[in-house]
């Protein structure tokens, strides 16, 4: 797909909702990435106006990501964001059926994330363009249920689609990998999450990249805390803080919790407001501990680009 051809560099930043905004999608962009801004459930016109500017500055191609089960209620969102002309409209997290014929008929590429076998069978219906397999070592919200490298291979397997690896991916050796294996390019969000360009306020940033590869946990605890009504099929990977530790094997006393008072949805709302990592989520993959500083989008994409280096090593150690 020229989309990808194009690009100098196959490397996308995941659309993280609250974190890849139009100067991180644009940075990327600029880089000889694909620029993605994450679309959050209550978007505006005037955010819309604020950040798809800056995330094609750059004259580059850029596209939004968007969650299916927020357009339950209807699709102006997608007519919103299809306004501004994305080259790309990724949809996942329920069925992007209505949502995907839209950007068809606009002309746009259309992509979905799948995490398990199911959505695979989604996926390569025909309104789908591109297949973004993303395992459960991949930060933010998604399946919890197969890992990258299998899922892959499931999916290479069953279609000729161009296919975006997602999940655990931060370094050089990450993107050779999954592209050795046949993906066509690099779906990237915890090391761009805790760029300079990233919305994300500076002490999630600097919580991720004080993380290791195993300080994260999967969990619905802050979506059932703030009350937010995602599907409990995704959960979220976060790095774990006091909150979790108290919370993440009571998920059924923490919903009781939350339906009878207030105390904990305000703790956890004025949290976020504050960027208290000991209490707000701290969206993240296991690459948080392949993330050691903030760092601009241009240096990430640049690090990422020596995957050349890795894939030259591997042919002439095996040719």
């Amino acid at each position: 797909m020229s989309l990808l051809r194009d690009l100098a560099q196959p490397i996308l930043n995941a659309p993280m909702a609250g974190a890849a905004g139009g100067r991180l999608a644009g940075a990327v962009s600029a880089a000889g990435g694909f620029g993605m801004i994450g679309i959050a459930g209550a978007i505006t016109e005037e955010w819309l106006a604020r950040e798809v500017p800056l995330a094609a500055a750059s004259g580059r191609p850029w596209g939004a990501g968007m969650m299916a089960w927020v357009l339950d209620g209807g699709l102006d969102p997608v007519r919103m964001v299809l306004d501004h002309k994305p080259d790309l409209l990724c949809i996942s997290f329920g069925d992007p059926g209505p949502a995907a014929q839209l950007a068809r008929d606009a002309g746009v590429t259309t992509a979905m994330q799948v995490g398990n076998a199911e959505d695979v069978d989604r996926a390569i219906e025909a309104d789908i363009d591109l297949i973004v397999c993303r395992g459960s070592e991949g930060g933010g919200h998604g399946r919890g249920e197969v890992a990258t490298l299998p899922l892959l291979q499931l999916v290479l397997d069953r279609t000729d689609k161009p296919v975006i690896a997602a999940g655990g991916i931060a370094t050089a050796r990450g993107v050779a990998a999954v592209l050795a294996a046949g993906a066509a390019a690099a779906w990237v969000g915890t090391r761009f999450a805790a760029c300079t360009e990233s919305l994300s306020a500076d002490s999630l940033k600097q919580a991720i990249a004080s993380a290791a590869v195993d300080d994260t946990v999967y969990t619905r605890a802050f979506d059932v805390a703030q009350r937010i009504p995602w599907p409990s099929e995704f959960g979220g990977r976060a790095i774990r803080n006091p909150f979790t530790e108290e919370w993440v094997d009571r998920i059924d006393e923490l919903q009781q919790r939350v339906d009878s008072e207030d105390e904990l949805t305000d703790r956890m709302n004025a949290a976020r407001a504050s960027g208290d990592v000991t209490v707000a989520p701290v969206y993240a993959g296991q690459s948080a501990g392949l993330t050691p500083r903030v760092e601009s989008a241009a240096d990430v994409i640049a690090d990422l680009a020596r995957f050349r280096e890795h894939l030259n090593a591997a042919w002439v150690a095996w040719q």
